[in-house]
């Protein structure tokens, strides 16, 4: 049965391109003729690629994370303004879609991703910090809480992603772009755009709808790396892994942050 993960796809089909069998027919004289040749040597087997491991993400994982959480931290420091913040995010937005639509397994793209979007994050931090004291240690504290359910709910087997489960969640990530991609345009031309960015009934909504779906997005993460080492795909893939699971977090990073904003008080 062919897996509904992509990246197992498509190495289930490179395999099939370079089965053994492959090769043209040869006759046993030929071979045994071949052999006793003075100057004959066997040749060497191909050497197969190390299979990943859990451990390969992890490492990943903390070195791509770590590397964004680095960036973010220069740029806290140092106040790097909206003028260095906005081509940063630009360059990691590109970036993250390179990585994501071929899925490449770079370390050098992934890691361009985590630094140019680590300065954004730490622009945006310090922003709402400076508004309201301690909301960044709120929203780290309510990720790190969210990747910890999540994981228990994959690691308890209390919810395991289907195939539908799987399309549903990847249309509305289409979706949720796209409407905050038109409540931004909207927003050019009237107060508040469409009000799903907004401190409103509709925003509170809209943004536990984006946390959860951040949330699904980790599910999906989990089974791709369950996946993946069961199928025993090469180490390197590790990396695009690791890189997976750094864009979820941001996604759920950023949408606490914006939802405790709305009810967050100094006072």
């Amino acid at each position: 049965m062919e897996s509904r993960n992509p990246i197992l796809s498509r190495l289930g089909r490179q395999n099939n391109r370079q089965s053994w069998g492959a090769g043209p027919n040869v006759s046993p004289q030929y071979l045994q003729d071949m052999y006793n040749a003075p100057s004959y040597a066997p040749p060497a087997p191909p050497a197969a690629a190390r299979p990943m491991t859990i451990d390969d993400v992890v490492v990943r994982g903390f070195i791509t994370l770590g590397t964004l959480v680095v960036s973010a931290a220069v740029a806290w420091y140092f106040n790097f303004g909206w003028g260095i913040a906005a081509p940063a995010v630009l360059v990691g937005f590109v970036l993250g879609l390179i990585v994501s639509f071929r899925q490449s397994t770079n370390p050098a793209l992934i890691l361009g991703y985590s630094i140019a979007y680590g300065i954004g994050i730490g622009v945006i931090s310090k922003m709402y910090n400076e508004a309201s004291e301690g909301i960044v240690f709120q929203a780290v504290l309510g990720t790190m809480v969210a990747f910890a359910g999540v994981l228990a709910v994959y690691a308890l087997k209390v919810f395991r992603p289907t195939p539908k489960f799987t399309k549903f969640v990847v249309a509305a990530g289409f979706a949720a772009v796209g409407l905050m991609l038109l409540n931004w345009i909207v927003s050019i031309f009237t107060d508040g755009g469409l009000g799903l960015r907004g401190d409103s009934p509709i925003g509170w909504v809209f943004s536990v709808a984006m946390i959860l779906l951040g949330c699904f997005f980790l599910l999906l993460d989990f089974d791709a790396i369950d996946q993946g080492v069961r199928a025993g795909v090469p180490e390197k893939y590790s990396w695009l892994m690791a890189f997976s699971l750094t864009l979820s977090l941001v996604w759920l990073y950023l949408e606490i942050l914006r939802f405790i904003s709305y009810f967050f008080n100094n006072d």
